[in-house]
């Protein structure tokens, strides 16, 4: 058995679905129909009764699942030890997102767990570079939210978020219980510097070009938004401070977060990282 056919099988094992396995290890249904037929082959049992909804675990399916979650742990350790031996123990991460997310307090605690040893840095930064330093080399891997341009990146997506517009607390459209872009047009936005990406621009702008205060920082968003009048977005799920209101915006995309590295990097650490964060972020 292949690891990477035990993990093609624990994705349709978590999953039951073929096609929501699929999408998540980035890959067409019919490669991965035709791998877990092969492993079923191979061990001799029937892994999964297939329906036109979806799959279950049989007996047998539910023993591979415990063992190959195990396998796989075990062959993630051991790389991530043999680079920690060959002087590669540190990892840095650069980290777009908000600290007090459920999922990023579940990802650090799984990775201190797994690899206490390894030395994670993280790089903070501001809103003019969604890759957080990636693309310039100053990171290993980005925790950080799309849209951006992809070349040359992998890119996961681990969840999406609505978005609301930030509004002063005696805007007259901040006790909306939703809003849609048009009821905001003619207001100043929030800009980034020149040279952002330009889709993540695009698309905290709502779409379209915008006049308004340009910006580097959540912080100096915030402060637009409370000294000017200025409209910002942001994702929902927090309380905006003091002052401030969030109306959602019913016809914005939700806000993905992502995690992202370079295509082609075979350091373990970010293979390590990149894993567990999907598994966190989807408990």
């Amino acid at each position: 058995m292949e690891l990477r056919t035990l993990r093609y099988f624990v994705a349709v094992a978590e999953e039951l679905h073929f096609g929501r396995a699929a999408v998540r290890l980035h890959m067409s249904q019919p490669p991965l129909s035709r791998a877990i037929r092969r492993l079923e082959a191979d061990v001799g049992a029937a892994l999964l009764v297939r329906s036109a909804t979806g799959a279950v675990l049989t007996p047998a399916g539910a023993v591979l699942l415990d063992e190959a979650r195990a396998l796989l742990e075990r062959a993630e350790r051991a790389r991530v030890r043999v680079a920690a031996a060959a002087g590669a123990g540190t990892l840095t991460v650069g980290m777009l997102t908000d600290q007090a997310d459920s999922g990023v307090r579940r990802l650090a605690a799984a990775f201190r767990r797994r690899h206490p040893g390894v030395e994670v840095r993280v790089r903070e930064t501001g809103l003019a570079d969604p890759t957080c330093g990636l693309r310039a080399g100053l990171v290993d891997i980005a925790l950080t939210r799309g849209p951006f341009g992809e070349a040359g990146l992998t890119v996961r997506e681990l969840r999406a978020d609505p978005v609301g517009a930030v509004l002063r607390a005696d805007d007259p459209l901040a006790g909306r219980e939703r809003l849609e872009r048009a009821e905001l047009a003619g207001r100043r936005w929030f800009r980034f510097p020149p040279g952002t990406d330009p889709l993540w621009q695009a698309y905290w702008n709502g779409g379209e070009p915008r006049e308004g205060p340009v910006v580097r920082a959540v912080q100096e968003c915030l402060q637009a938004v409370r000294w000017n009048g200025t409209v910002g977005l942001a994702p929902l799920g927090h309380a905006p401070p003091e002052g401030l209101a969030l109306v959602p915006l019913a016809d914005m995309a939700p806000s993905p977060v992502v995690v992202a590295w370079r295509q082609g990097d075979a350091n373990p650490l970010v293979a390590a990282f990149a894993r567990l964060a999907a598994a966190a972020y989807r408990s």
